[in-house]
C-alpha cells in the first residue's frame, strides 16, 4: 500500500504540543531516552512485524467484547490496520478483552458501512468478506500478499447486504465437523494465523511497512509508551522557543 488508512485512530498522527508541530524524528528524539533498552528493542521488533496490506474489518459487530478480541488477535499477529464498521450502531470499547492492545492498532471508526468499504477500496484494497454464499471460496485460495480488507460479520446476521454488495469475494473456513460456523473471535483468529501464514509462504515475510510508515509508527509508539509524553513535549516546545 502506498500509505498507511488515516481514521478515528487511537494512535497519533501528527504531534503538536504549545503551538510546535515536531516531525516524527524529532518525537523520537526527545522520547525514545525515556525507554528503556529492552522495551525499545521491542518496539523496533514490532514494527518490523507489522503489515498495512492486509486490513481486519469488523461489520456490524454488536458485542463489544468479541470486537476487542478481534482486536487483540489482530494486533498479536502483526496487523495495524482495524475498521470498525459500526451500522450506526454506537462503538464503545471494552479494554478488559482486548488488554490495552488497541492503543498499539491504527483504528478507524465507520458510522454507514458503505463509506468504509469505499474507502477501504479507493485506498487499494480488494474487499473479501468471511460469508457462504454461491460465489465463497476456502480462504486457503486466496493470496494474502495482495492488499486485502478481510471483513467478519455481526454474531446473528453476519455480514451486511450492504457489504457484500461492494464485497470483492467472500470466503469460508472448511469444516469438517457438525458445527457449521465458528464464534466470532474464533473464526477471525483462526482466518487471521491464516492470513499471516500464508504472507510468510509465499514471500518469506509479513511485516512490511515503508520506511516512512515505520517512521511515523516509531514515534507514535515512542508516545504510547513513554508515561506524559505530552508534557514532556509541551517543555521542549517551551525551551525551542
Amino acid at each position: 500500500m502506498d500509505a498507511l488508512m488515516r481514521g478515528a485512530s487511537r494512535l497519533p498522527q501528527s504531534f503538536e504540543a504549545a503551538g510546535h508541530a515536531f516531525s516524527h524524528e524529532d518525537v523520537v528524539t526527545i522520547l525514545w531516552p525515556f525507554i528503556s533498552e529492552p522495551r525499545a528493542a521491542r518496539i523496533e521488533s514490532v514494527i518490523a512485524s507489522r503489515t498495512a496490506d492486509v486490513a481486519v474489518v469488523v461489520d456490524g459487530l454488536a458485542n463489544t467484547g468479541n470486537v476487542a478480541a478481534v482486536m487483540r488477535t489482530a494486533e498479536g499477529l502483526g496487523y495495524l490496520n482495524f475498521h470498525i464498521l459500526s451500522r450506526e450502531i454506537p462503538y464503545k470499547h471494552s479494554s478488559r478483552t482486548s488488554q490495552g492492545t488497541e492503543k498499539w492498532l491504527d483504528i478507524s471508526v465507520w458510522d454507514r458501512t458503505t463509506d468504509g468499504v469505499r474507502a477501504l477500496k479507493s485506498a487499494g484494497y480488494r474487499v473479501i468478506a468471511t460469508h457462504l454464499d454461491d460465489r465463497a471460496l476456502p480462504i486457503e485460495a486466496y493470496d494474502f500478499t495482495v492488499p486485502t480488507a478481510l471483513v467478519f460479520g455481526n454474531e446473528l446476521g453476519g455480514v451486511s447486504p450492504d457489504l457484500l454488495a461492494e464485497a470483492d469475494g467472500t470466503c469460508i473456513i472448511p469444516m469438517s465437523g457438525f458445527a457449521q460456523s465458528l464464534n466470532i473471535s474464533v473464526a477471525a483468529a483462526t482466518c487471521l494465523y491464516h492470513a499471516r501464514s500464508d504472507r510468510i509462504t509465499r514471500q518469506g515475510y509479513h511485516g512490511d511497512l515503508s520506511e516512512e510508515e515505520r517512521a511515523w509508527l516509531r514515534a507514535a509508539y515512542a508516545f504510547r509508551a513513554v508515561g506524559h509524553a505530552q508534557e514532556i513535549l509541551e517543555r521542549h516546545a517551551v525551551s525551542a522557543d
